[in-house]
Parts: C-alpha cells; structure tokens; sequence
C-alpha cells in the first residue's frame, strides 16, 4: 500500500474537523496514537497539522496538546448567508482563476496526489450528488492551500460556506445530474492535468470553462 503523503493526512483531519469528529476548542489524540489511527509516521502527522496550523484550524499549545480552532460551522457570517449561489460563482470567477497560476508556482508533488485523489473519489460519484459535491468543495479548497497564501485558503472558506446553505443544498439537487457531473469530472481532470503541465495560463483558462459551465447550470435551473 502506498504511503499517505501529508496532505492527503491534511485532508482526512480537515474532513474530521469539518464533520464535527472533532469538535472547536477540542483536543486532539496524542500525536502518537492519532499517527497510529491514520496509519502513518508521526514525522508525517507532523508535517500534516502544520499545515492545518496554518489554516488556522489547530493551534498547539506548548505542553498542552494540539486544539480545534475552527470556526463552527454553524456560524456563518452574514455576507456570506445572504449571498446566492450565483453570486458564489462570481466570486469564485474572481479567485479561482488566478488560484491556478498560484498552484503552478507553488504546487507540489503531494498536492497533485492530493487533487488526483479527489478527482477519483467524484469521478466514483456520478450516480451520488452529495458525495460529488463533498469531494468537488475539497478539491477547490486543496487548490487554494496549494497557493501557501493563507488570506486566499481564507477567502475561499468563506465563499464555500455558502454550499452549507439551504438555497445551495437546493440548487444542488436541481443541477447535480449524472451528465453535468460527468461534465464537471472532465473539466476537473482537464484542469490537474494544466496544473500538473506548469502551465498557468492554460490552468487559468480551464478554471473559467469550469466555472462558466457550473455558471450557466446554474441560470437554467434558476429560471426553470
């Protein structure tokens, strides 16, 4: 079996966190058991809730522990559960391109590992929406960790707190075929593999297609 690479660990942690495994204010397991639990070395967990420090949803505390800071996920501020999901995909148009020019530069070979086994888990998805979306909010929230800016890993949590909410769940379930899922899929491979290339303008370029098509879904199901 491969070795999990740290921010494939990231990401589990972030899942947990997000599913409330791990609740704010919590402590986490000694580093040596949570390694053992996930099944890797304790230089890699290390490595994994650095990242997550710096996410800001750990803080370790010197002779304490390691501690959730995430925000509660039922708290979202207001701009944010005001906003519409068309409104989400404008902003989204407004970052994500240039997100990919930013993972170009930055990305490295654990985080395409990272985006390719997203893409496995919604290319698993068509016939499953919800489990789709899960992994679809993971892997443009990977892209924007790959950027090591920690204002746009940020920006991009609160503009996808807006999937948490009941006129996004409704959307959802108006928009997530079988075909637009597929659609979605190819764009999303299309896309890593433009990362993985270093090209930037081309991973830009196949971020806005992305977008305009979840765009367009987006005003159909609206006016239907």
């Amino acid at each position: 079996m491969a070795r999990k690479s740290f921010s494939v660990v990231a990401a589990e942690l972030r899942r947990l966190i997000e599913e409330g495994s791990f609740q704010r204010f919590e402590r986490l397991p000694p580093s040596r058991k949570l390694a053992e639990d996930m099944g890797v070395a304790r230089n890699t967990l290390r490595d994994a809730l650095f990242q997550l420090e710096k996410e800001e949803l750990l803080e370790t505390r010197p002779g304490s522990g390691t501690y959730v800071t995430a925000i509660d996920r039922n708290v979202v501020p207001s701009a944010v559960e005001e906003a519409t999901p068309l409104e989400l995909i404008d902003a989204r148009f407004a970052l994500e391109p240039h997100i990919c020019r930013l993972c170009v530069l930055n990305g490295r070979r654990e985080d395409f590992e990272l985006l390719d086994s997203l893409c496995i888990r919604m290319e698993g998805s068509v016939k499953d929406p919800v489990r789709f979306a899960e992994a679809d909010t993971a892997f443009h929230r990977a892209l924007a960790a790959t950027t090591r800016n920690t204002l746009l890993i940020w920006l991009i949590k609160q503009i996808n707190a807006v999937r948490s909410l009941d006129e996004w769940t409704r959307m959802r379930h108006l928009t997530l075929e079988e075909q637009i899922i597929r659609q979605y899929n190819a764009q999303h491979r299309e896309l890593l593999n433009a990362l993985r290339s270093r090209e930037p303008e081309r991973a830009a370029v196949k971020m806005k297609e992305h977008l305009e098509t979840a765009r367009l879904s987006l005003m159909r199901a609206a006016e239907a």
